[in-house]
């Protein structure tokens, strides 16, 4: 059921939230969302993480999610604690790090939305054991790189070892930043959720993991002459893991540069990054940017999908392959924290208290857990 209604002055706005709400409902299938109705209909765990928490905070999602979290559980290598790209696992999934991470993202979600500690409970072996898998590909540099190989030949397979996918121009980060980032949010969500449960010890454990990640990933990619990490939403990953704060002013401009003036006020990202973007976008301060980005007509915004006739979101800014793909729905969740300013607070699970980070903009009223009245 639909939980949540959205309506602003702005038709464009209330247009995207439109097509998005009707390509996620076309890929509801029996209790798993696939990416696309029509042609490939498998469960990408990707493609479900990037919009999963738009999907919570839109519809009375519990049963579901509790329903593909099992799937993901069981779908799990039990002997390297591998994540697949779909699941329930069908071959021909490709994918790569931000697909399998969904198995420890996901569950964390689903507890900050919904307040229910028995997912954590039942997952949390399943998010360790992916933490587990994804350091056997860190490097001696400390980065992650995962080279998985062919479910056939044998042979180094590109399909699975995607970083990024489908942004609007050939310019995407390095496979290796996207793995290495996945790799800090996993280590981190584990320690969020050892903290969530009382397992002091083990809050500790994930988090040293996290922090060493992370400054590996700073002393790594970070350029800085030119003061960015690199194309593609490389500077979104970075500024949404927290980035030194003797480099935070200058890296945030010269992301306000590559949006605005670089890429003329549209986004440059892939289907994974687009779901920081807007988010990172709001919480430095850059909600001009991000008003900017949403509120496009050309090439290459969900205006221009909508100007070309679109009813759902489509799986490529130039309208390539699929048109009905939920999977860029990422920043709908954005009209409600961002551009709305409806949030939690730091540790605050369930809705037991929201704030406003734009104070005065929104009245809005709760109904149960996470459904907005």
């Amino acid at each position: 059921p639909v939980t949540a209604e959205f309506e602003t002055s702005n038709p464009l706005f209330n247009r995207i939230n439109e097509i998005w709400h009707r390509s996620q409902m076309d890929n509801m299938h029996g209790c798993i969302a696939s990416d696309c109705p029509h042609r490939e209909k498998l469960p990408y765990t990707g493609d479900g993480e990037a919009a999963c928490e738009t999907v919570m905070l839109n519809f009375d999602a519990a049963a579901f999610y509790q329903k593909w979290i099992r799937d993901m559980r069981d779908s799990q290598n039990k002997e390297t604690g591998h994540e697949p790209n779909g699941a329930p696992w069908a071959p021909g999934c490709g994918g790569g790090v931000g697909w399998g991470a969904a198995m420890t993202l996901m569950p964390w979600w689903f507890y900050v939305q919904y307040g229910d500690t028995r997912m954590l409970q039942d997952s949390y072996f399943a998010m360790k054991e992916q933490v587990r898998y994804m350091l056997t590909w860190v490097t001696l540099d400390g980065i992650m790189f995962q080279k998985m190989r062919n479910w056939n030949r044998g042979d180094e397979c590109y399909w699975l070892n995607l970083g990024d996918w489908c942004p609007p121009e050939n310019e995407l980060p390095r496979d290796e930043l996207v793995h290495t980032f996945y790799l800090w949010h996993c280590c981190d969500y584990c320690a969020r959720a050892a903290r969530a449960m009382g397992k002091a010890d083990e809050q500790k454990h994930y988090q040293q993991l996290a922090d060493k990640v992370k400054a590996n990933f700073h002393r790594y990619f970070y350029d800085a002459q030119n003061k960015t990490y690199g194309v593609g939403g490389s500077n979104v990953y970075a500024l949404y893991m927290g980035v030194p704060k003797d480099r935070e002013a200058d890296v945030v401009a010269t992301l306000r540069h590559e949006l605005m003036v670089t890429h003329k006020g549209h986004l440059n990202t892939g289907f994974l990054c687009t779901k920081y973007l807007f988010e990172t976008l709001s919480d430095y301060g850059l909600h001009d940017v991000a008003y900017t980005i949403m509120n496009q007509k050309d090439y290459p915004s969900y205006g221009w999908w909508i100007e070309q006739g679109a009813t759902t979101t489509w799986e490529a800014w130039n309208g390539s392959d699929s048109h009905n793909h939920p999977m860029f729905g990422a920043p709908v969740k954005n009209l409600f924290d961002g551009f709305l300013g409806i949030r939690q607070p730091e540790g605050v699970k369930g809705y037991e208290d929201v704030k406003a980070i734009n104070p005065g903009i929104v009245y809005a009223t709760l109904d149960g857990y996470g459904k907005f009245g």
